[in-house]
């Protein structure tokens, strides 16, 4: 699957923690910046951080019941393959990262079976990371 990279200018009250969160926790290569923002290499994808005050969803979290779980809305992230999204997981947690949803197998032995984890980043930004082991089922119903 071939797919063009995303462009995403995310808003950060706080950029040396959100500098510091995708480029030493996530390890994600940075490019140009200014004191105002900051360019990163996001899994092929380019994530801009943004300095802007802080939003209505960066203070009162919103929550949608999914598979048991309040997934929060809204959310970004990236879907990678299974072993990608493994030693993600296990740098993350080797990081002492807090998750909202734990690393766990969604839909298990149904149609879009995927392994899923939501996180926060310091500005209260929520990600999700996914790994499906059919990728060909992502958009089945």
């Amino acid at each position: 699957m071939s797919v063009a990279p995303f462009h995403l200018a995310l808003p950060v009250y706080d950029i040396p923690a959100a500098r510091h969160f995708y480029g030493e926790i996530f390890g994600c290569e940075e490019g140009r910046s200014s004191e105002q923002w900051v360019d990163f290499n996001f899994f092929g994808h380019q994530l801009v951080i943004h300095e802007h005050p802080r939003t209505a969803s960066q203070q009162h979290t919103h929550s949608n019941p999914v598979d048991g779980h309040d997934v929060p809305v809204p959310h970004f992230g990236v879907v990678l393959d299974w072993d990608d999204w493994q030693a993600l997981a296990a740098r993350l947690t080797a990081h002492g990262t807090t998750f909202v949803i734990e690393p766990y197998i969604r839909f298990k032995g149904q149609v879009g079976e995927q392994a899923t984890m939501f996180l926060l980043d310091p500005c209260q930004n929520a990600l999700e990371f996914k790994a499906f082991k059919d990728i060909g089922q992502l958009f089945a119903h």
